[in-house]
């Protein structure tokens, strides 16, 4: 499981996000965006960044830290902003937090370049969680200290708004022309070979064992966490075959 931070000090939202994420400050003394529970898109959101963010992480793929931060809504009554206070009331408990990267500048194709190969890599594991919300418009990319990092992945996975009709969302194509590196000509072929090998039933488990029980309770159709955590792997695991072959778009840029 994630491991778990109290936050000690809210410290201001943060505008870059649609579901206006915090900084906040826990007891380690770390600084971290928190994504709350109780905003607008659910908990359903919070358990995406999970899968995506460790799966990424596993893949070799840069993306920050994640921990589960134990919020008191107490500690924002001094934010003057209500959307604030309400989202602050509406999460008390666990929510998600990421490691701050100070200094990071958000990505732009027409200032960094970026090489084929690692390009390649981040558009198929986008095509692999189907990631809707990595484009030119908002790319969800970092630079920092030279590197590419990978954030806000809430937009993924759509299959679990909807888990009767999930195997036929998750065999649909992946549509690239907007992505913020398909100008790149992205080596999907040499992602494929380096990285579907590796998304196995035994990793997947790992990743989805990450999720807690609490963003996992309830859910209809599942009797327990464990179950809904498989139900997780399933789509990854059989899309990981061929969604390069099934990526629609890139050709467009090369």
């Amino acid at each position: 499981m994630l491991e778990e931070v109290a936050v000690t000090r809210y410290i201001t939202p943060l505008r870059e996000g649609g579901s206006l994420p915090g900084l906040v400050e826990g007891d380690d003394l770390g600084a971290y965006v928190l994504k709350f529970a109780g905003a607008g898109q659910g908990r359903k959101t919070l358990v995406a960044e999970v899968v995506c963010g460790e799966l990424a992480r596993r893949l070799g793929l840069r993306t920050p830290r994640l921990v589960t931060l134990a919020l008191d809504p107490v500690l924002g009554l001094g934010e003057p902003e209500q959307q604030v206070q309400d989202l602050l009331r509406a999460s008390g408990g666990s929510n998600l937090g990421m490691d701050f990267r100070s200094g990071a500048l958000g990505f732009d194709p027409l200032a960094f370049p970026v090489s084929r190969e690692e390009a390649g890599r981040i558009v198929w594991f986008d095509a692999l969680v189907n990631n809707v919300d990595r484009s030119w418009r908002n790319p969800n990319l970092l630079m920092s200290h030279g590197e590419l990092w990978l954030i806000d992945h809430g937009a993924t996975l759509i299959w679990h708004h909807n888990w009767p009709g999930a195997d036929a969302s998750a065999a649909r194509p992946y549509d690239a022309s907007e992505h913020a590196l398909a100008r790149f000509a992205p080596d999907l072929a040499g992602a494929a070979a380096e990285l579907a090998p590796r998304v196995t039933e035994d990793l997947l488990a790992e990743v989805t064992a990450e999720i807690p029980d609490a963003w996992l309770a309830d859910e209809p159709g599942f009797a327990t966490p464990d179950e809904l955590r498989r139900a997780y792997a399933r789509p990854l695991l059989a899309r990981a075959n061929d969604i390069h072959a099934r990526v629609r778009g890139i050709e467009d840029h090369r």
